[in-house]
Order: structure tokens, then C-alpha cells, then sequence
């Protein structure tokens, strides 16, 4: 045999030596498992390959590839909303760069542990809102089910649509020191993190390309196109809808919902956004009221139905109870489901498991003791140092229940002795579990591979063919070695996983397969994200305006120095009208109009690009920095030219990248309305006889008309002359009449824009208007007629909320 090659051979010698910690600095904790090092101090073999191509990589190397995974992250808006002392706000999503492999044939091994847990909770969930005969033969104690919040009596007895509670699960899962598996908790009231792990996904192979393109890694694809279709079976009829049913952008994983309703192509709807209507759900349009089938629901059971549940819920749709009964939608998961995720539930598994299986539980719930029942309180008194006490009926697990949880080991003797008072006195409140060790996966700390514990959740979608297990998932990763420290909240870490295979794995993709096609029209628009695109497109416009107005008057105030000018003050009035202060160089009603952008935008992450929603929080952040450092005159003017190069920049994103359908329209139909009124406005104000020296040239700086006014007029300006330009010329995309043509334009292509022949009231008045204006000349443009006009556009868009946004 001839010599390796050079490269061949170092990577040989990487995969002898990997588990020395001279290598690569890892050294596993002594009292956990490792996901990397075998109980041996071997490296696994499912990480070889991976450890001796990462060997190669140089240090500077390193620091590029994870820059890059960081970046797209950024650039793609990945974020999640952080609870805490000082309020709320969106983090950058923490990736933690290295992933963790799983061999396959584990993976398999698992898989069908979670099968039978999906099935085992179908089955407690069906009989807890039908016969519940389990907590009849004493399988289930009473108090757990009726005593507990997450139990909705008015959906006993009714009956899923689809025939099925459970529909998306998952699964919280731990590697204990003794290397085996443990379910450490159920989800199953609005799992979070599929979006999360496909966006792990995506920027971990950013940073290891070469490495993933050369390892059999399972494609997490097949099993969001599975579920896809799954979805589209339970649909009632061919006209009903899929929505994904979000709490709203106050949501700690709102950009999930949004990215998963993007990326299957569903609507992302709000409470308000539904109506029941004869025992039908129904979505608010703008071409009125159209049938939902089948809502995925990321919100709490409880504030569904403010009618039947939770009456003080403000993000629910009243009669949604009605409609399940009615068996007109299936709501995936079924409501009701949340009281599966109880921490205590896990203690009856085992036996209700074996009553309605006849088998043993093939993945282990971590060990808990209800304290409802005399022998368990003893028991977890007893062996206080090894347990974590923690409310009976909370759903989040004691890692992640925000310091709800005693751990038996931090108590002082005193308080020790005291346990047994309370264990019995609120016993059926409480629940011990055993202290958990999780094992350690590598993470990178300080320029080296460090061990931090590690927590799986793991996904399952109920498809054609059954419960199908996501191959990979949501790794949770501790900021240090503290198991409590591997929530989001907690300052953990998310890590891709990988389940590798030793063959050639599948390449699935949702695009459709080559050959044939069927161009489908974009779905019907919300009347809600009509709005917010209608109110963006506003707000920009409005933001727009006053930088050209402010860049104009700070750039003759640096001229002159004296604000009591003529024109300066004759400016400081008409901005003081609108509700601009001149003593701020970027004022704060600036700020506000570019921050009610950010937040229309932010309500309809779903049709927003990604490159548009940065260009927008760019312009934000850039403005809030000037509104703190910027002075008065020249300054003020060269920092209004930035944010307007910053906004064009925005404008052209969107003009350039957006789909020229319903939702376009809105936004554009927006942005007209706003500045028509802002060229009108301007025009009553500054072109009347009295308007002070330079007035009209302002005006026309303020309209971006100079140069054009100079090739089409061979005069000096005038008023005639500039109210041509700027209030009757059709071919100026700062014209009043040009606006009106566009607006014109955009109402005849709006949905029941003529019903039965007939002309709707929107668009009847938006021709009333533009040939109104068409025939109008220069002269006859008084005070009184742009007065006139701008309370007519104001009620041109109060006519058009009350057709399409109401």
C-alpha cells in the first residue's frame, strides 16, 4: 500500500488522539455522561469524522465561520423576546456554533420511545375530555384533573374534528450519567422551536459547509413537508384556509410563528383576525369574509374563547368553542391538550402506560412523586437532598419554571425539618422530582471546547403515516455548568443537531419537483395586515415629509442663524401645526412616525422581507442616535440627508422585491393618500399670495422639483408655475395629481372594487376625486381648494378602513 496523503494522515492521527485533552482542551464533568466522550474517555464514534475536520480549521478560521453564522442570523432577523426586571425586548437568537451528533441507530431507538409516548398521550387526553375512565379506575387521581387550571370543562365531551387531540408534540428530553434517556417534560399545549431548529439549521451550516456537505446529517425538510400535507387533508373543503394561530408580536417566539407561516405557506392570523359565523370560523379580508379549516394555535388554550374560557383574554376569538363543537375546524393541538404538559403527570404514566398498552414505557420519564398521595409525601421528605419541589400542576419543567422550584440540597437544616409540614399540609399543590444530571455536550468557550449540559427538545407530527419524529431538533445548551442555566430566558444557548447516518441520506425539499406546476394566486389578505401595510406605507411617507421639510429649514437656518427670519418663522408655524418641534434638530415626532413603521412592519413579519425589516430598523436606530447627538443648521441638514438616503433605501427594497398583489396595493395606496396630503398641506401653506421671499423656492426643494421646474419652466418660480408642477402635473411623482392617478390606478384592482357592475363607494369617490383634480388649472388653485382637498383625502381614507379594514 502506498502512503496516505499529507492531509489524509494528519486527520488519521486527529481521530487517535481526539480524546486527548491536549487536542482540543476537553476535559468531560466526572459526574455527567458526554455526548462527545464515551463513559471510556473515547471519543464516539459518530463525532469522529466531524472532530477530524474540525481539527484542521485554524483558529482565525473558526472565529470567520461562526462570524458568518452569526451574520445570517442577524441579517435574517432571528430573535426572541426576553422577559425581565426591566422589562421586555427582542434578543439576538444566542447560536450555539457546535452541534451535537447523534448516531442514527440511537436516534432510531428513540424515535420509537417518543412514538409510544405520542400515543400514550393521545390516549390520556382523549379519555380526560370523554369517558375518563382512568381517573374512575384510580389510574388518575381526581384532584389532579379536576383541580387543575389547565383542565377546560366546557370542551368535556366535544368531540375533534379530525379525530384526534394531538397533533404536534414535543418533547423536552435528558441524557442521564448512566448514558440513558429521559423524558424531562411533554409539550403539547403550542410546542415552540421547529422554526428555531430549521434556523439552527441553516446557520450552523453556514459556518461548517464543507463539514455537513461530506456527513449523511438527516434533512429536517421531509418532516415539515409531511406535516404540510398532513395539515392540508383536514382541510372541510377546497375553499378553507390553514392558519397559524399567533398570540401576536408581544410573543416571546413570535418570529417563529411568522417564520413557519412563511415558510409553509400559511396565513399567521390573530384572534381578531377570525370570526365565527353559523358555527364556521371566518378570516377577515379585504374581499370579505372567507372559511378557515384548520388553525396550527400558538396560543394558550385558555385565551382562545374569551366567550366560554378565559373572559378576560384580549387575543381570542369568541365563539371558537362553538365552532369545535360544531366540528367545522380542527385546531391543532386540540384545546384543552395544555394540561398534558403538568409536571406531576409524568408520576401515573408508567402505570396508566401498562392499563391502556399492556407495555412498559419505552423512554423513562424523569422519576416523580405526586405529594397528593401519603407514601409519596414520605418518600420525598425522606430523600429531600435529591429532589427539586416544585408546584404540582405548572407546565414548565423546574430548569425552566422561573425560580418556582426548592431545591431540596440548597435548604438550610432548619428548613429541612420543616418539610414534612409542608409536604402535608400542600401536598396535592406539589411535586418532587428527582435532581437531574444531564450530560454535556461540547460547546465553544474562550477560544476552546468546553462541556455544558445539554437538553433536547424533539419534535413529532401526527402525518398520513402516523407519529413521524423530526430527525434532529432544538438543543439547549448551559451558559455554565448549572443545569437551571439552559433556558432561553436563563442566558442558555440553542444548538443544531445532527443525526448522522452511516449511508447516504435523502435530499427532500418542499419546492416542487421538476416538470409540472401550478401557479397559485397569493392567498386572500387579512384585513389586519391591510392595515398595518396601509399604516406602513403611511408612516413612511409621513416620515419622508418631514425630513425634507426639516432638512430645508435647517439648511437656511444655517444661512441665517435667526429663526425669527420671515421664512423660518413662517416654516416654524406650519411645522409647529403638524405637530413638529423646530427646537429639536431631529425631533421626536420624527422618531415616532419611523417607530409606528417598525411596529406595523413587526405585525406582519410574515410578508416582510428579511433585507426590508433591517433597512427599516436601520433607519430607526440611526434616527434615535441622531435625535441624542445632532445640533441645530448644517448638522441637522447633513443628518436628514442621511436618514432620506437610508429611507429611499428602504423604499426601494420594498418597491423592487415586493409582489405586486393585494398587500402591495395597501402599502402603496398609503404612501399616496400620505403624500397627497403632504403636497397639498404644503401647498395651502406656502404658495398663497402672502407666503414671505423664497417660499415658493422652498417649496419646490421641499417637493425634489428643482431641476425639473428649471428644464419645464424657461421663468423664475411663481406661484403658477410651481403649483403646476406640484398639484396638476401628471408625469411628477410629487404632484398631487399624480398621486390621485396612482390612487386612481390602485382602487380599480382592489377586491369588490365593482360588485354586480356597480362601482363601490371607495371607488366612486376615488374617481370623484381624480377627475375632480384632472380638470382643475393652475389659477383656480385658491387657499380654500387645497383645504378643501386635504379633508377629502382624509375622508378618502376613512372610507377605505371602513370598506376593506374594518
Amino acid at each position: 500500500m502506498g502512503k496516505k496523503p499529507a492531509t489524509e494522515k494528519r486527520k488519521s492521527e486527529i481521530r487517535d488522539r481526539a480524546g486527548n485533552e491536549a487536542v482540543f482542551g476537553y476535559a468531560p464533568l466526572p459526574s455527567a455522561a458526554d455526548e462527545m466522550v464515551d463513559n471510556n474517555g473515547a471519543i464516539r464514534p459518530v463525532w469522529q469524522r466531524f472532530l477530524a475536520n474540525f481539527g484542521e480549521i485554524p483558529a482565525n478560521e473558526l472565529t470567520e465561520r461562526f462570524a458568518r453564522a452569526d451574520r445570517y442570523l442577524r441579517d435574517a432577523g432571528v430573535f426572541y423576546r426576553a422577559y425581565g426586571s426591566k422589562g421586555t425586548g427582542e434578543r439576538s437568537w444566542p447560536l450555539s456554533h457546535i452541534p451535537v451528533l447523534i448516531d442514527e441507530r440511537e436516534w432510531q431507538a428513540l424515535s420509537a420511545g417518543l412514538v409510544q409516548r405520542a400515543d400514550l398521550l393521545e390516549a390520556i387526553i382523549a379519555d380526560i375530555y370523554s369517558d375518563n375512565k382512568l381517573v374512575e379506575e384510580g389510574y388518575l387521581p381526581p384532584g389532579l384533573i379536576a383541580s387543575n387550571p389547565e383542565f377546560q370543562r366546557p370542551l368535556a365531551g366535544i368531540k375533534p374534528a379530525s379525530g384526534h387531540y394531538l397533533h404536534f408534540c414535543a418533547f423536552e428530553i435528558g441524557r442521564g450519567p448512566d448514558g440513558d434517556w429521559w423524558v424531562l417534560a411533554d409539550r403539547t399545549q403550542a410546542p415552540s422551536g421547529a422554526g428555531f431548529a430549521l434556523e439552527n439549521r441553516v446557520a450552523t451550516t453556514r459556518a461548517f459547509s464543507d463539514i455537513y456537505a461530506e456527513t449523511p446529517v438527516h434533512r429536517l425538510a421531509s418532516f415539515f413537508g409531511a406535516f404540510r400535507d398532513a395539515l392540508q387533508t383536514m382541510k372541510h373543503s377546497g375553499d378553507d384556509r390553514i392558519g397559524v394561530l399567533t398570540p401576536g408580536p408581544a410573543n416571546e417566539t413570535y418570529y417563529e410563528h411568522a417564520y413557519i407561516a412563511r415558510y409553509l405557506g400559511f396565513m399567521l392570523l390573530e384572534g381578531e383576525d377570525l370570526a365565527v359565523v353559523n358555527g364556521r370560523v371566518m378570516v377577515r379580508t379585504v374581499a370579505g369574509l372567507k372559511p378557515i379549516g384548520v388553525l396550527w394555535r400558538r396560543l394558550d388554550s385558555a385565551y382562545a374563547d374569551p366567550l366560554e374560557l378565559d373572559q378576560n383574554s384580549r387575543i381570542g376569538t369568541p365563539g371558537l368553542v362553538e365552532a369545535l363543537r360544531a366540528e367545522s375546524v380542527t385546531i391543532v393541538n386540540a384545546l384543552g391538550t395544555g394540561i398534558l404538559e403538568t409536571r406531576a403527570l409524568p408520576a401515573f404514566m408508567p402505570t396508566v402506560c401498562h392499563r391502556l398498552f399492556g407495555e412498559k414505557l419505552k423512554l423513562p420519564s424523569i422519576a416523580t412523586w405526586w405529594c397528593g398521595q401519603k407514601e409519596e409525601r414520605e418518600h420525598v421528605a425522606r430523600n429531600i437532598e435529591k429532589m427539586v419541589i416544585g408546584p404540582a400542576y405548572s407546565r414548565a419543567p423546574f430548569f425552566d419554571d422561573r425560580g418556582e422550584s426548592v431545591l431540596g440540597s440548597s435548604l438550610r437544616s432548619t428548613a429541612k425539618d420543616s418539610i414534612t409540614d409542608w409536604l402535608n399540609s400542600d401536598g396535592p399543590k406539589l411535586v418532587g422530582q428527582e435532581v437531574v444530571t444531564l450530560s454535556t455536550t461540547p460547546a465553544w468557550v474562550d477560544g476552546k471546547l468546553t462541556p455544558r449540559p445539554m437538553s433536547l427538545r424533539v419534535f413529532a407530527a401526527r402525518t398520513a403515516r402516523g407519529w413521524q419524529i423530526m430527525p434532529g431538533g432544538f438543543a439547549r445548551i448551559g451558559s455554565g455548568d448549572d443545569v437551571a442555566a439552559i433556558a432561553m430566558q436563563a442566558g442558555g444557548a440553542a444548538a443544531d443537531v445532527w443525526i448522522v447516518s452511516d449511508k447516504p441520506v435523502e435530499r427532500y425539499t418542499l419546492l416542487p419537483a421538476e416538470g409540472s406546476f401550478t401557479r397559485n394566486m397569493p392567498g386572500s389578505l387579512p384585513s389586519r395586515a391591510a392595515d398595518n401595510l396601509f399604516w406602513l406605507g403611511r408612516y413612511i411617507e409621513r416620515a419622508e415629509g418631514a425630513l425634507r421639510i426639516l432638512r430645508a429649514w435647517h439648511a437656511r437656518y444655517a444661512e441665517a442663524a435667526d429663526p425669527s427670519q420671515p421664512l423660518l418663522a413662517d416654516v416654524s408655524k406650519y411645522l409647529v401645526a403638524v405637530d413638529i418641534d423646530t427646537d429639536e434638530p431631529v425631533p421626536e415626532t420624527l422618531l415616532r412616525n419611523i417607530e409606528s413603521a417598525v411596529y406595523s412592519a413587526s405585525n406582519i413579519r410574515d410578508r416582510f422581507s428579511p433585507d426590508g425589516w433591517l433597512a427599516l430598523n436601520d433607519l430607526a436606530k440611526t434616527a434615535r442616535r441622531f435625535h441624542a447627538t445632532v445640533t441645530a443648521g448644517d448638522d441637522a441638514s447633513h443628518a436628514m440627508t442621511i436618514l432620506l438616503r437610508k429611507l429611499a433605501g428602504f423604499a426601494g427594497l420594498v418597491h423592487e422585491n415586493m409582489y405586486r398583489f393585494t398587500g402591495w396595493r395597501f402599502l402603496s395606496l398609503g404612501r399616496y393618500i400620505e403624500r397627497g396630503l403632504h403636497m397639498t398641506r404644503l401647498l395651502g401653506y406656502m404658495s398663497g399670495p402672502d407666503a414671505p421671499d423664497g417660499a415658493l423656492d422652498m417649496l419646490l426643494e421641499i417637493g425634489d422639483s428643482v431641476m425639473t421646474h428649471r428644464r419645464r419652466y424657461n421663468v423664475n418660480t411663481a406661484r403658477l408655475t410651481v403649483t403646476d408642477l406640484l398639484a396638476l402635473d401628471p408625469l411628477n411623482p410629487r404632484s398631487v395629481l399624480f398621486q390621485m392617478n396612482e390612487i386612481h390606478r390602485e382602487a380599480e384592482q382592489l377586491p369588490n372594487a365593482f360588485v354586480n357592475g356597480q362601482m363601490s363607494p371607495f371607488y366612486r369617490e376615488t374617481m370623484r376625486l381624480h377627475s375632480g383634480l384632472a380638470v382643475m388649472t393652475p389659477e383656480a388653485m385658491t387657499s380654500e381648494i387645497y383645504k378643501k382637498m386635504e379633508r377629502e383625502l382624509k375622508q378618502l381614507s376613512d372610507l377605505l378602513a371602513q370598506t376593506y379594514l374594518g
